[in-house]
């Protein structure tokens, strides 16, 4: 499965969040779509709305379990997407932002 780190990620790169909400409310990385791995095939017609035509997918989540089971399964449907390695914890770890569905400062929970 191919696997991207955090810190090779750009602004403007299309994160896809696939933790539960409870976890996604605690705090998220902005602008990241947020489809629950338990939700997702079902609501897989929200992704392709919202994703790139033509960029790549970056999946996150808390660890990189989850992210990598919905990267392979976008692979499998012709989809350019990655895990980003570490998931969610690395994002805070290396100091990049993470937010509430309100703005405020937010954790990885």
């Amino acid at each position: 499965m191919p696997t991207v780190e955090v810190t090779d990620l750009k602004d403007g790169d299309f994160l896809l969040d696939v933790r539960e909400d409870d976890e996604w409310q605690a705090g998220h990385a902005d602008g990241a779509l947020h489809i629950p791995i338990s939700e997702f095939v079902a609501r897989y017609g929200e992704f392709t709305e919202a994703a790139p035509q033509d960029g790549r997918v970056h999946v996150i989540c808390r660890s990189g379990g989850r992210s990598t089971q919905v990267a392979m399964y976008l692979v499998q449907q012709g989809v350019d997407a990655v895990n980003v390695d570490g998931g969610m914890q690395v994002w805070a770890a290396v100091g990049r932002p993470v937010v509430t569905n309100e703005g405020r400062p937010g954790f990885v929970l």
